[in-house]
């Protein structure tokens, strides 16, 4: 009865079947490409996750470790575009101490507190989509989606206002720059 029936017994795929060698090779592949160990670490757990959601779809015609540095570039090309698409914000508590242990200058400190009193003076004249975006902006450690996300408006709209923010600030404090 059963003896024409065809049983398959599911061979292990050929990614799955990775020696250590190989494996070293990927590391080194992705940590040549991401300095930092921690995210190259992820994009190695991120690789075999990607990896082995699309096994089936691995046809052999490279070899695995190929197919795998190929999934491991994208993920660090996405890694590199998330990181550059952040703005770099520097915490302004961390700036406030390491100025105030160099600047032995009472005067220097005048003119810091009296730059930020501007600061926040022409902040508080912007308009409100403004102010709103820029205290958003800074909650959300200055990421657009996020902030796009939190206002319900579309992150052009996020960039935009940030932008004219900024262009409106430059002109209020130092309208000779």
């Amino acid at each position: 009865m059963y003896a024409n029936a065809a049983i398959s017994i599911r061979q292990p795929s050929a990614i799955r079947q990775l020696n250590s060698e190989q494996l070293k090779m990927l590391r080194a592949f992705i940590q040549k490409r991401v300095m930092n160990p921690d995210d190259a670490d992820d994009i190695l757990q991120g690789t075999f996750v990607e990896a082995l959601r699309n096994e089936h779809k691995f046809q052999h015609a490279s070899k695995p470790q190929t197919w795998l540095c190929g999934i491991a570039l994208n993920l660090i090309r996405n890694h590199f575009r998330r990181l550059y698409s952040q703005p770099y914000q520097e915490a302004w508590e961390d700036q406030w101490h390491l100025e105030n242990e160099h600047a032995d200058d009472i005067g220097q400190q005048v003119d810091g507190h009296r730059q930020l009193a501007r600061v926040v003076s022409a902040i508080s004249d912007l308009p409100n989509n403004m102010q709103r975006v820029i205290e958003v902006s800074l909650a959300m450690d200055g990421s657009y989606q996020d902030t796009a996300s939190s206002l319900g408006v579309p992150i052009g709209t996020v960039r935009s206002r940030l932008s004219r923010a900024r262009e409106q600030l430059k002109r209020q404090i130092d309208p000779f720059a």
